[in-house]
């Protein structure tokens, strides 16, 4: 019996997903995309903005997109699908009503900024596409949960160290009372276990749910 023959009898897992490699001209786009926005968000917003959760995941994802990743790319999934589409419904909200519904979004209207920088956050709006289609690509990694929750713990606190003026990750005050809750590892720790039971749980069983595992090729 030949090895392949051997292969195609072995049980097969249902549960795990064809591997479908990330095309060339997405890894180039994502390239090009990467060697223009992190220059010009660098010049006109600095280091700390890099802190936010949404930039974390541009880089993350683009690494998980380079390397076809499906832990890096799940855990960007978990972590920013339910921000992402609630900006995305603000953005829409404010244009449609001229009232904001969560907050956070005032900057796109600031003229202090030139409206070409201000458009280049319109990426909000392709973001959790991209993270979709890029999971279902490569399948669901489980591990994503764990693995993005010490992310999120990591950036939480440096976003307390460097992030106080913005308020980047809300480290000094929650969005929706606008309250700090107590001493700054009290409020961190608040502000981690919303993130967990709020954001990620809930991203995590509707993706471990709707997508098959990694198969062992994209391993």
């Amino acid at each position: 019996m030949t090895g392949q023959d051997a292969q195609d009898r072995a049980p097969r897992d249902e549960s795990s997903a064809r591997f479908r490699p990330i095309p060339r001209w997405m890894k180039i786009a994502v390239g090009v995309w990467i060697a223009a926005w992190f220059p010009i968000y660098l010049a006109y917003y600095g280091w700390a903005n890099f802190l936010h959760l949404s930039d974390v995941a541009i880089a993350l994802l683009s690494i998980g997109l380079w390397t076809s990743s499906s832990l890096l790319v799940s855990s960007q999934a978990v972590s920013v699908l339910i921000g992402e589409t609630l900006w995305c419904v603000d953005i829409l909200w404010a244009l449609a009503t001229g009232h904001h519904i969560f907050g956070g979004i005032g900057y796109m209207w600031d003229q202090h900024y030139p409206l070409w920088l201000r458009l280049m956050s319109l990426y909000h709006f392709l973001l959790p596409v991209l993270l979709v289609w890029a999971v279902w690509r490569l399948g669901y990694d489980r591990r994503a949960l764990k693995f993005q929750m010490g992310i999120g713990a990591v950036v939480l606190v440096a976003s307390r160290i460097w992030g106080r003026q913005e308020n980047i990750n809300f480290a000094f005050r929650d969005p929706i009372f606008h309250r700090a809750w107590g001493p700054a590892p009290v409020h961190l720790l608040f502000m981690f276990v919303c993130m967990v039971l709020i954001i990620y749980l809930p991203t995590h069983w509707v993706l471990a749910k709707l997508f098959s595992r990694p198969s062992r090729q994209a391993g």
